[in-house]
């Protein structure tokens, strides 16, 4: 089998040209994609941060009365952000927060049009479909390299390899509700003299809305999941603490921000499982 190593496919050297031209070439395009990125996560966090918790907290259960209008729900969710706060963990949980909500921003920005184009050109989904698998199924650590390389340490890298990673969900929900529209349906609505535009808004993306809205469910929780690879290069939250538990051994932090991590992954669901009817 000496043969056949000896004459290896160079996968590695060829990354590493492409992304070392694209740090040379490119620089400028990344300071301003981290430029805005900084500046959403800022945002965020400030809306987050800065009002009494109690505060955030009224408003997170507004939003799940407007969204569920179940009262067990939302004294399920009051239940869950007390705990956080009785655990002291409310900055970290704001932190994680924002990488999520940064992620949505971002994921949704792109992921809809991209869906939406997808349903409405084959060949493009088609050629679309290894990227996305690829994206999904690569070691979200990989990501963390050239994360690294572009933008530095901190939030930017870490949302950055979240949106890599949790972008195929959006796309691919939004081109299946898409692409199922009922041929009657934009039959009827081209008899009636719709524009392709307004099939598109009255017709394509109504049938579409809870598939879109799923995505959205889906690029909550796959966000959430990367807290605590985003913590390995610099990002605030909840990731924090378990990378420190996971260096100590200690079983104690460790279980203690573990489960806060589920508390938020549980009331983000049942705030928006609505959306899945």
């Amino acid at each position: 089998m000496d043969w056949l190593t000896d004459h290896k496919i160079p996968v590695g050297k060829v990354a590493k040209a492409i992304f070392d031209w694209l740090n040379n070439n490119l620089g400028p395009l990344f300071d301003a994609i981290s430029a805005v990125m900084e500046w959403l996560i800022g945002a965020i966090l400030w809306l987050l941060q800065t009002p009494h918790p109690l505060v955030i907290i009224a408003l997170f259960l507004a939003l799940t009365w407007y969204l569920q209008r179940n009262w067990k729900v939302c004294a399920g969710v009051l239940i869950g952000f007390l705990f956080i706060l009785n655990q002291g963990y409310w900055e970290e949980t704001t932190e994680s927060l924002t990488l999520i909500l940064s992620s949505c921003v971002v994921c949704m920005g792109l992921g809809v049009p991209v869906g939406i184009a997808a349903a409405h050109r084959p060949r493009l989904y088609t050629a679309m479909v290894p990227v996305l698998d690829l994206m999904q199924t690569l070691p979200t650590f990989v990501y963390l390299i050239p994360a690294i390389v572009f933008f530095g340490l901190g939030a930017v890298p870490g949302l950055i390899a979240t949106v890599i990673f949790v972008l195929p969900a959006p796309i691919r929900l939004t081109y299946l509700g898409v692409s199922t529209t009922p041929t009657a349906l934009l039959e009827a609505a081209t008899a009636f003299g719709a524009t392709p535009k307004q099939r598109l808004w009255k017709v394509e993306l109504p049938y579409a809305f809870p598939q879109i809205m799923a995505g959205l469910n889906q690029t909550i929780m796959l966000s959430l999941s990367m807290v605590v690879i985003a913590a390995l290069v610099g990002a605030n939250g909840l990731g924090v603490p378990v990378v420190r538990a996971l260096n100590s051994v200690n079983t104690a932090l460790g279980f203690e921000s573990g489960f806060i991590i589920v508390v938020v992954a549980i009331l983000l669901d049942r705030m928006l499982r609505v959306t899945r009817k």
